[in-house]
């Protein structure tokens, strides 16, 4: 029913991110974004940037609803490289790095030589907390990462960039007051507010409620929002029962078999399960080496590999 629906939809699904941060309509969202997450002073903020084509975005092999991206550049060649990461799978970090060092090499197909080479800069939002240690030095909710000598601390080799903003640090204990307070409170909120708040009432936020204001949806594109939900809740799922159901079938051989050998037999159950799910399958010589292995550290880390792998044989690589 049309009045069951929410006010606003939830901007970490692909199709409202890249409604708000991906098309020419709604490019001055993009530009406040930037801003606000890069904290840039008047004199070197983002004025202008031209979307780029998502042929030109790097080819990668994540879990199917777990990332959405939009690329862009500004006038001084900067790119920028923007993703919602809502699911946290093995390799993240080393993923999020090839994605801008593969934008950044890309460059040269187009013909240009080194010199011409424009700076990359990864903006990664993430629905977890990638570095959940609370003892110094810890990370904070928004962290930006470049290169440093490790001697006397000077910074360069600045071509390569990150920014990170894990929602769930955001400091729900009083309202938000900064730029970066304000966007978390709205990627974190938005799906759950009656109203447009007070401290959202200014643009650019309350642009970005207006852009994601489901009464503004034709039916196809609230019943694409709805799937693409659906389908980020069952990979969630997926992924839970996956490693639950190994828990508790090495729990049940546990008893019979004794609580290490049940261990190893439900964390190889659960790698199968795992593969099975996203399609990919054992070949025999996999099959030996899973079942082969009785080292419980290598089957977690192979349980870890198992759910963004691009395939069995690299799934249980390493030993």
């Amino acid at each position: 029913m049309k009045d069951m629906r929410p006010l606003f939809a939830d901007p970490k699904t692909d199709f409202v991110f890249k409604r708000l941060f991906g098309t020419e309509e709604h490019k001055p969202l993009l530009v406040a974004f930037l801003n606000g997450l890069l904290e840039l002073d008047e004199e070197h903020r983002i004025v202008d940037v031209q979307l780029l084509s998502p042929e030109q975005r790097p080819v990668v092999q994540p879990l199917k609803y777990s990332i959405v991206d939009v690329k862009c550049e500004d006038a001084r060649g900067t790119q920028y490289v923007v993703e919602m990461q809502v699911l946290n799978v093995e390799g993240f970090e080393k993923r999020v790095v090839y994605n801008v060092a593969k934008a950044y090499t890309s460059q040269l197909s187009g013909g240009q030589v080194y010199p011409d080479l424009n700076d990359i800069v990864g903006v990664t939002v993430c629905d977890f907390e990638l570095w959940p240690q609370r003892e110094p030095p810890h990370v904070p909710m928004l962290s930006r990462w470049r290169m440093q000598e490790q001697h006397g601390g000077a910074r360069g080799l600045e071509q390569l960039r990150f920014v990170f903003l894990e929602l769930p640090k955001y400091d729900t204990s009083r309202p938000p007051r900064t730029a970066v307070e304000k966007w978390a409170y709205f990627f974190r909120e938005a799906p759950n507010l009656q109203v447009v708040p007070e401290v959202l009432a200014e643009r650019p936020y309350r642009d970005a409620l207006e852009a994601a204001r489901v009464a503004s949806f034709t039916e196809a594109e609230w019943d694409a929002y709805v799937s693409e939900g659906m389908a980020i809740q069952d990979e969630r799922g997926a992924l839970s029962l996956a490693r639950k159901e190994g828990i508790q079938e090495g729990e049940q051989r546990g008893l019979q078999q004794g609580r290490l050998e049940g261990r190893l037999e439900g964390l190889r159950a659960s790698i199968r399960k795992t593969l099975r799910k996203r399609g990919l399958a054992l070949g025999p010589e996999e099959e030996a080496r899973l079942e082969g292995c009785a080292e419980l550290d290598t089957l977690e880390r192979w349980f870890d590999q198992a759910l963004s792998a691009a395939s069995a044989t690299e799934a249980l690589r390493g030993a």
